[in-house]
């Protein structure tokens, strides 16, 4: 038996994804039995069947700058159990000023999801219990945003989310849906932690939404949506019918404005409308606070077919 198209754009010079995806933790045979697929590697087809709706995906990391050697702190999952789950976590940063490795946590955090998501006894195609439980499996030290959505057959969109990763439906060439970030104040997202005292599923922003043949669906952390505005990912995808390559076009864009310091992004339009401002000289010489925000930036392209 065939299933779905799973299509995934990773640099080959990152080491990351495939620890990041494949078996950090060991699977017993149910589990492994339970799994469908899971896609780290260039572009690949299959037939997809069963499913009335199902994703065909393409997906695109580019560390922080500063981290490329070692991957980044992002991490994600994607399988076509069921009409396609995809999920995205972010590793929060401040964790290395410990002597703590921010990425740890993210992967294995996204080890836990792709052992349990065919759990049907346990997850029951419920992308904020998959959070939870894998949340609870995870030991860690570290925290991150983190996001689940997954594709029923019927077509519905089931996601979770806390924090600020985030996912947008577009359909007909306009945003259709959008997620909406969490944050305790500016810059500071909820997030699930090793640490007793954080943000858990119950606090998840839980949403759904029935899909259509020919919709495309944008998954990615904040480094995309800091640095990339609503009508760019629009004209972006307009010019991409391949997911692997919008993917990749996509983080291109957003690294790009993110390393400008002239871009006024998404990021600095907020942070200029919490009060935050230009340092002095730039205040001096008449300059506004502008500019990308450096990130990890990891973005999933879904494609929405009918088989």
């Amino acid at each position: 038996m065939t299933v779905p198209t799973f299509r995934a754009s990773v640099p080959k010079s990152h080491p990351l994804l495939i620890h990041s995806l494949s078996s950090a933790l060991p699977l017993t045979d149910e589990a492994s039995k339970k799994k469908r697929l899971l896609s780290c590697c260039s572009s690949s087809e299959l037939n997809p069947v069963r499913p009335e709706l199902s994703f065909c995906v393409g997906t695109h990391l580019i560390p922080h700058p500063n981290k490329v050697e070692k991957g980044g702190e992002d991490a994600f999952f994607v399988s076509s159990y069921n009409g396609g789950i995809i999920a995205v976590a972010d590793g929060v940063s401040g964790w290395a000023e410990q002597d703590v490795d921010p990425s740890l946590f993210p992967k294995e955090l996204m080890a836990h999801v792709s052992c349990l998501v065919g759990d049907e006894e346990q997850v029951n195609n419920n992308p904020q219990i998959l959070i939870g439980k894998a949340h609870a499996a995870t030991s860690s030290t570290g925290s991150a945003t983190v996001i689940v959505a997954m594709l029923e057959r019927n077509g519905i969109l089931k996601i979770a989310n806390v924090g600020d990763c985030g996912l947008k439906v577009i359909r007909e060439g306009k945003i259709n849906f959008s997620t909406s970030p969490q944050e305790h104040y500016f810059d500071c997202p909820y997030q699930l932690s090793s640490e007793a005292v954080s943000q858990t599923y119950l606090d998840a922003m839980v949403s759904s939404i029935e899909l259509m043949e020919g919709d495309t669906i944008v998954t990615g952390s904040d480094g995309l949506f800091d640095n990339v505005f609503d009508h760019e990912i629009v004209s972006t995808l307009a010019r991409y019918r391949n997911v692997a390559e919008a993917a990749k076009a996509l983080a291109n864009l957003a690294s790009n404005h993110s390393l400008d310091s002239n871009f006024d992004s998404p990021y600095s339009m907020e942070a200029r409308s919490r009060g935050f401002e230009a340092p002095l000289w730039k205040k001096i010489l008449g300059m506004k606070l502008t500019g990308g925000k450096p990130d990890d930036i990891t973005v999933i392209v879904g494609q929405v077919v009918s088989l």
